[in-house]
This record gives structure tokens, C-alpha cells and sequence, in this order.
């Protein structure tokens, strides 16, 4: 860890006298225009980045060339740095007076841990800003044109971590069922067919509209459409890469949009397993 900070600190980091501050802030989705003119604005003046694999590296570009880049990307049961580490990384480069700009996808307070790093870094006595982004539910929805509330379909939204914790999924299912509402898991394609065939076991409709968005809002976008009973299938049949968006809720087929996506998907060449785990 004190060779990481060395790499980058400046040479009279030990001479400083005043506390750096951090800067949490949203990425956005996919597409790299999400992001906000704050956000910009911080990417520019940092003296240092550490940024996550869902943070489009288009934005990497808005740095300055004596900025320190710093990936600490996290795939599926592969993390490039553990999250106590991370933690300890950014209290350690603001240690050193800089200005220190955490850049996560989507936002960092839906799933993106930056409660953890908000907590670490107060206790160290460092200042911590945090700047919204796009969340991918919210960037989804609007890419496919599936509207997330509708007075006609859906009066709630509801947002849930589909990914294992110790080998478990920690779902509440009397959420994710209720009437009248869109559901959106995050974090969830390896675990789709585990995920409908719960919801179906609970008494969900078998034909309760399902999406899948993979990529959202990238050019390299692909959607599939389907039911929770079907949905499973479609995706072996074709399979995404991640991340990828499960989206639920009778707001699915308030218009044609999605799934005219969905027939462009249908329609390309499936990516092979192998190379999905490339990507």
C-alpha cells in the first residue's frame, strides 16, 4: 500500500502541512455526455483519479498530464484492489494535500460503496464532497425509452442488488413483488434464472414483463425483452455481456421502443461465451 502512494505523491508530500479533500463522484452510465459540467469541471483540476472499470475512460481524458490515474476497477470475483484498500488509498493521497477525485459509474451512493468510503474517509478527518451521476437504472430507462414510473402502469420504483454476498443473495422478495411498480436489480445477469424462477415460486405472474439491458446507454447497447418466465432462456439463447440492467414491471411495454431495440439484438450475431469473458 505505501508503494502504491509513493508512486504518486509529489516529491515534497512530506513537507505538506494541510489535508487534500476527496471528491466522490458519478461517472454516469456508459455514454461519457451523461456526466455532469460539475463533475468536468473536478476531473480537470484533480491531482489525482482513481477510477472504477464502469467509468467510461473517455473521461480520463479531461485530466491534466501530471494527474495521477489510479484503476481500481472491480469485475466479478475480481477486485484489482479490495475495498479497504480503496479506502485507504484515497485517506492516503489526500494525506498528501492533493485534490483526489474518486470516479465511479453511475452513482456513488446507488451500489457503488461511496457510503463506505464517506464513512473511512470522516473518520480519518478528511473532507469529503460527493457529486451525483446518472445512475444506470435511470440512464437505462432512458435509452430504451422504458419509463420508470408511468400513472398508468407503475406508481413505484424499486432498486435491488441482484449479486451474492458470501455465496448468498440477500433479495427481499416481498419488495420486489409489490403491485403496481418497476423493479430494477442491479449487479444480477449471472444471476437472472436464479432470480425469476424466486419470483416465480413467490406467485409472480410468469408473464410479467422482463428486460435485460446490457451496455445501456453505449453504442455497444443491447436489449432483450422478454417475460420473467422466458427471460432466462432469451439470454442463454443470446447471452450479454456486463454490466447489465434486469428491469420488471408492466412499464416494459408502455411503448414499442424496447423491444424494437430488442428485435435489433435479436437479430446481431451472439457474442460467444469466451468472449464474453474477455469483456
Amino acid at each position: 500500500m505505501t508503494n502504491i502512494v509513493n508512486l504518486f505523491a509529489p516529491p515534497e508530500c512530506s513537507a505538506v502541512d494541510s489535508l487534500g479533500e476527496v471528491f466522490l463522484v458519478g461517472a454516469g452510465p456508459g455514454d461519457p455526455e451523461l456526466i455532469t459540467v460539475k463533475a468536468m469541471r473536478l476531473l480537470k483540476d484533480a491531482d489525482a483519479i482513481v477510477y472504477d472499470r464502469l467509468a467510461n475512460p473517455v473521461l480520463l481524458d479531461y485530466a491534466h498530464k501530471h494527474c495521477d490515474l489510479i484503476y481500481v476497477g472491480k469485475k466479478k470475483d475480481q477486485h484489482s484492489l479490495p475495498q479497504d484498500q480503496i479506502c485507504t488509498l484515497l485517506a492516503a493521497l489526500a494525506g498528501c494535500g492533493k485534490k483526489v477525485v474518486r470516479l465511479k459509474g453511475g452513482d456513488p451512493f446507488i451500489f457503488g460503496r461511496g457510503g463506505e468510503e464517506v464513512e473511512h474517509l470522516a473518520a480519518q478527518g478528511i473532507a469529503c464532497t460527493i457529486v451525483p451521476g446518472i445512475t444506470a437504472a435511470i440512464g437505462c430507462a432512458a435509452a430504451t425509452q422504458i419509463p420508470l414510473t408511468h400513472r398508468d402502469h407503475a406508481h413505484a420504483v424499486t432498486f435491488i442488488t441482484g449479486h451474492r454476498q458470501q455465496g448468498k443473495m440477500h433479495i427481499n422478495w416481498d419488495l420486489a413483488l409489490q403491485r403496481d411498480s418497476t423493479v430494477v436489480f442491479y449487479m444480477g445477469l449471472s444471476n437472472l434464472k436464479e432470480i425469476t424462477a424466486e419470483l416465480i415460486a413467490r406467485g409472480c405472474p410468469t408473464n410479467k414483463p422482463f428486460a435485460v439491458v446490457a451496455q445501456g446507454t453505449s453504442n455497444a447497447q443491447q436489449v432483450l425483452v422478454g417475460t420473467v418466465g422466458n427471460i432466462a432462456d432469451k439470454l442463454a439463447q443470446h447471452p450479454l455481456p456486463s454490466p447489465a440492467l434486469l428491469m420488471m414491471g408492466d412499464v416494459i411495454n408502455a411503448n414499442t421502443y424496447a423491444q424494437q431495440l430488442a428485435n435489433l439484438t435479436s437479430t446481431a450475431k451472439p457474442v460467444s461465451s469466451a468472449i464474453l469473458e474477455v469483456i
